[in-house]
């Protein structure tokens, strides 16, 4: 397996970074993951705008290049050979003196990690357990969650959770709202109302969240984002959680509440309209 370094396709095992890098000594970094579909990066332009504005307020100056990005993505995707994969680009400030620093990072660490995944046809069929979790979802420490290197919380909700793949572990604010899944947004159904926690409780801006919101209103649901108690989820028709990896899982169950997944449902519309565009979207605008 091979990344990419500042330029540089590299041998994972034998890829180093400078012990002054301070994306490690404190945490200053971003990452976006997302999926690369028979050789086209899905909703490229939503996840690089999004690291683009959260690299700002982190002092690291950069701007998202399409053309540049592609480049970057064609080295590593031949160096693999693989033209179905999962991808992780990252950036962090860079190599910097011992104390924190208040001047801009001019020469930022780019990694770029790439794992294959198996072509998709037509709309995904997982689906996945939820249980609400007894840690609560830490708040940002700035006014939106970055998609950060600040990952302990997750990981301790994931640790309560354990290490069944199929089991989502979701998260309640301080305040009792639900918040969002360990490695992913969350939905539910009541008739016609589609139902999410707003940004104010916290979460991640998902950017397959945003995507979903848009092709939900393409099919006439009304979509309410706000604080909701547990109950509410427990008492919906239907729950699926996002992400950029999985898609749209429906849930089949969350704590006493079992077999919300029968029949044609919302998820199957929107995994329906999710699959038409996969090869070809560019960002979650351009859906209409």
């Amino acid at each position: 397996m091979y990344v990419y370094i500042n330029g540089e396709i590299q041998e994972a095992g034998a890829a180093r970074l400078s012990v002054f890098e301070h994306g490690f000594m404190y945490g200053l970094g971003l990452f976006e993951t997302f999926r690369i579909y028979n050789g086209h990066p899905f909703l490229l332009d939503d996840h690089f705008h999004r690291m683009e504005k959260g690299l700002e307020s982190m002092n690291i100056p950069w701007k998202y290049n399409r053309e540049t990005i592609l480049s970057q993505l064609h080295m590593l995707q031949k160096a693999n050979g693989w033209k179905n994969a999962y991808v992780r680009y990252n950036i962090s400030a860079g190599p910097g003196n011992l104390g924190l620093s208040t001047e801009p990072y001019e020469t930022p660490t780019v990694i770029i990690y790439m794992k294959p995944l198996s072509p998709l046809e037509g709309k995904q069929t997982a689906s996945k357990k939820a249980a609400f979790l007894t840690v609560t979802r830490n708040t940002p420490e700035t006014p939106i969650r970055l998609k950060s290197h600040h990952f302990l919380n997750n990981i301790l909700g994931k640790r309560e959770t354990g290490p069944d793949p199929e089991v989502e572990g979701l998260f309640l604010t301080e305040q009792g709202c639900v918040a969002e899944g360990v490695v992913s947004n969350i939905f539910w159904r009541k008739g016609n109302a589609l139902y999410t926690p707003s940004l104010q409780t916290g979460i991640l801006d998902g950017v397959t969240r945003s995507l979903v919101m848009r092709i939900a209103e393409k099919y006439g649901y009304y979509l309410r984002e706000g604080c909701f108690q547990p109950s509410h989820v427990i008492e919906a028709e239907e729950a699926f959680v996002t992400n950029s990896i999985q898609e749209i899982v429906p849930l089949t169950e969350i704590d006493t509440k079992v077999c919300y997944h029968k029949e044609t449902t919302a998820v199957d519309l929107l995994q329906q309209e999710y699959a038409l565009h996969r090869e070809s979207l560019w960002k979650a605008v351009d859906i209409f």
